[in-house]
């Protein structure tokens, strides 16, 4: 048996495991990745990326890449929103339930993407591998133990055992988690709501029953049930998804592929010819895991919380856990932040996560007509869901100990604990965002009279050995001339600072702290929230 050894092992390689691979290995941490699947998935699943998962790619390096996957304009289709027909080719008198705003050019540089894993993957697969990780496909994680000094695991890699010493292990190993299982962490939720099953098929007259009309999803309510139809990946194969009743005695195996065609034709409201590539059962639930973390042990993506599809809230989710996890390892493995960070994964991510899964729920309930007034009022747009979320946690120190994760209006204004505000910036002749102003440092904004905080901060960064840099907005940094491209835009007034204030943004671009003016004494004031920030 060989013996491995390495900083994060990553069990699971869909989206939010590779995910978490690529993030680690463009922080410095060479991760391992091991996968039951023999490749990447063949399906296009969790075909919507939200802008703030653009957002992610881009700052990690590989935006463009993913961008290049794009079908032509995705756009289109979700503008299209959620519709209900009776049949597909009723298409001119559908109903619209859902219109959501999804971004926009003054929330976001990114825009939403419709593109399915079955691309994506590829690309996170030798992504990751050029940064530095190591991805085993056909391999599947035996067993574990944990201890104060890291984890010792068995991995079964095409037919041989071998024993890996990680200093940290990550499950992002799906809604039936062996880790989170073996762990022993419980799940609160209300369970499975409902069972459907992923018809993938070719139609090519499709496409003319439905007159080229362009949709996040469409049901169609002709059997007396909803069946959604999507093509948000932007290529064959369409994608039904019929409900079936265990509690009926019915089963996946009840839908033979001539079955599956007879329901193609029957919603369709066509006769139409039909090729059935695939199906995949599957449940609506929802369940959040108790605890994201365990000691060394950290839950990822459907392993922490899985929620109905309703709002495609469930990859993109998963991956902004990992972002948030990648961050906080890097810190600590590298030796400038306190294994206390960590503890604010769970604190960030499980309020989010259980945000989440409500808000899957109040859409199911809306789309299958079970919603009431409270499910509604409960609402709030899917653009406040992806860019607008806050975290409260001993790593936003200048945030409130608790705040609510959702509010019912869009208010990126730099408050401590919220993403911090998109800005058009130039650079060198160059457009960019203050998006891209964050990675892997805590970077401290100001203006030109915030002298006083630039040096602070150079100090307490020295002090505490933390990677902090400070970009003087409308001024020279390094030589570097930041202008704002709109004169007109007052970049402290939307960070809600005035000229002599200054705000400290963490690496994941969420703001830490904010001062709207100058102060007595800098110096203490930021070595404070610095420490408090990474665990200290």
């Amino acid at each position: 048996m060989s013996t491995e050894r390495v900083p994060v092992l990553i069990a699971g390689g869909g989206p939010v495991g590779l995910s978490t691979a690529v993030f680690l290995a463009r922080h410095g941490v060479p991760a391992l990745l091991v996968e039951r699947r023999g490749a990447t998935s063949t399906l296009p699943r969790a075909p919507g990326l939200q802008a703030r998962t653009m957002e992610l790619f881009r700052a990690a390096g590989i935006g463009r890449d993913i961008r290049a996957l794009e079908m032509g304009d995705s756009h289109p289709y979700f503008e299209g929103g959620i519709l209900r027909v009776g049949t597909f080719a009723e298409i001119d008198d559908a109903v619209t339930l859902e219109a959501p705003t999804l971004d926009g050019p003054t929330v976001s540089p990114e825009r939403v993407m419709g593109c399915g894993q079955d691309r994506y993957e590829r690309v996170l697969v030798d992504k990751a591998r050029e940064f530095g990780a190591r991805v085993w496909f056909d391999s599947k994680l035996v067993e574990f133990t944990q201890n104060a000094d890291g984890v010792t695991a068995v991995v079964e890699r095409e037919g041989v055992r071998h024993t890996v010493h990680a200093d940290y292990l990550v499950g992002a190993d799906g809604a039936r988690s062996a880790i989170r299982e073996r762990l022993g962490v419980r799940r609160t939720g209300r369970g499975t709501v409902f069972h459907a099953l992923s018809v993938y098929f070719r139609a090519p007259e499709l496409e003319t029953v439905l007159k080229g009309r362009k949709f996040i999803l469409c049901y169609a309510t002709a059997l007396g049930t909803m069946v959604g139809l999507s093509r948000l990946h932007g290529r064959d194969p369409w994608l039904a998804a019929p409900i079936y009743h265990p509690e009926r005695g019915e089963s996946p195996e009840d839908f033979t592929d001539e079955r599956c065609v007879e329901i193609i034709r029957s919603v369709s409201g066509r006769d139409l010819d039909v090729e059935i590539i695939a199906k995949v059962p599957w449940e609506g639930a929802q369940r959040v895991a108790e605890r994201f973390r365990d000691g060394r042990v950290f839950l990822a993506g459907d392993a922490a919380h899985v929620h109905p599809p309703a709002g495609g809230f469930g990859a993109n989710t998963g991956i902004h856990d990992a972002h948030n996890l990648a961050w906080k390892l890097a810190a600590v493995l590298s030796g400038w932040a306190s294994d206390r960070l960590l503890d604010t994964y769970d604190a960030e991510r499980r309020r989010v996560g259980a945000a989440m899964s409500e808000q899957a729920m109040v859409r199911n309930r809306i789309r299958h007509g079970h919603a009431t007034d409270e499910d509604r009022a409960a609402m709030v747009d899917d653009v406040i869901i992806t860019l607008g979320y806050r975290y409260s946690s001993a790593a936003v120190p200048g945030g409130p100990a608790e705040a609510a994760v959702l509010r019912p209006d869009l208010r990126l204004d730099g408050s401590p604990g919220t993403r911090a505000p998109h800005l058009w910036l130039r650079r060198d002749g160059v457009e960019i965002s203050t998006v891209d102003l964050f990675w892997s440092d805590f970077v401290l904004l100001t203006g030109l009279a915030g002298t006083a905080w630039a040096d602070a901060a150079e100090r307490a960064a020295k002090h505490l050995s933390v990677p902090l840099r400070t970009e003087v907005v409308d001024g020279v940094v390094n030589g570097v001339v930041d202008e704002a491209v709109s004169r007109d835009v007052d970049w402290t007034s939307v960070y809600g600072i005035g000229p002599t204030g200054a705000v400290l943004v963490r690496p994941d671009g969420f703001v830490a702290w904010r001062a709207p003016a100058a102060v007595d004494d800098p110096d203490t004031v930021l070595a404070d929230v610095l420490a408090r920030a990474v665990g200290h």
